[in-house]
């Protein structure tokens, strides 16, 4: 059996399902086994696709009009195809005339999956050499620190002096939030259990 996903990006009535609709009713997808949403391809709670995913069973087909109203990025996509792989469901994208149940189609996902594969090799190595050269310079890899050296070494003397949270943070303009983490990073104790 033939399920179809269609999927439009605004959430309102500017854009329609209709091109995709046909497109999979030529397709062979029968009307009854159509499942879509509204919603941004980035989004991850996508109900239409979910329902779509779990009502596939072994030896049906999903389609699609295009390969970006499937996956919101192409390690999505893959994993996506890889999963209704494992389950014996094959995937067919109309547009890019890819059909896993072929050769051809298998052959161009396997070249996406080492494409993806590749660039975060790339990504990797560009990571780590970027903080080589930084090392070299002296410098740390990481986020600068939310309150530098001076400042957290003056608000530790207030505090230890009897001053409260805050105050220090009114006084050096620190949130909260940041002078609890950076005083839990360093280690600092109260010199007692007062002064919140």
């Amino acid at each position: 059996m033939l399920v179809g996903y269609m999927r439009v990006s605004s959430a309102d009535d500017r854009q329609s399902v209709d091109l995709q609709r046909d497109a999979l009713l030529a397709a062979g997808v029968d009307a009854r086994h159509l499942y879509s949403d509204r919603a941004s391809g980035a989004r991850d709670d996508r109900p239409g696709l979910k329902e779509c995913l779990s009502y596939l069973q072994p030896g049906d087909g999903l389609v699609v009009w295009k390969l970006d109203r499937l996956g919101r990025s192409l390690p999505h996509l893959l994993s996506i195809v890889a999963a209704l792989k494992e389950r014996s469901v094959s995937f067919r994208s109309l547009t890019e005339q890819m059909d896993t149940t072929t050769p051809h189609g298998e052959l161009l996902f396997s070249l996406f999956g080492a494409l993806a594969q590749y660039e975060r090799a790339l990504t990797r190595e560009r990571v780590i050499a970027g903080l080589a050269a930084a090392k070299r310079r002296g410098r740390k890899g990481g986020r600068p620190p939310a309150i530098n050296p001076e400042t957290l070494e003056a608000i530790t003397l207030a505090l230890a002096a009897g001053a409260s949270k805050a105050s220090v943070c009114r006084t050096h303009k620190v949130a909260r939030s940041t002078l609890i983490a950076t005083l839990a990073r360093v280690g600092w104790a109260a010199p007692d259990a007062g002064g919140a």
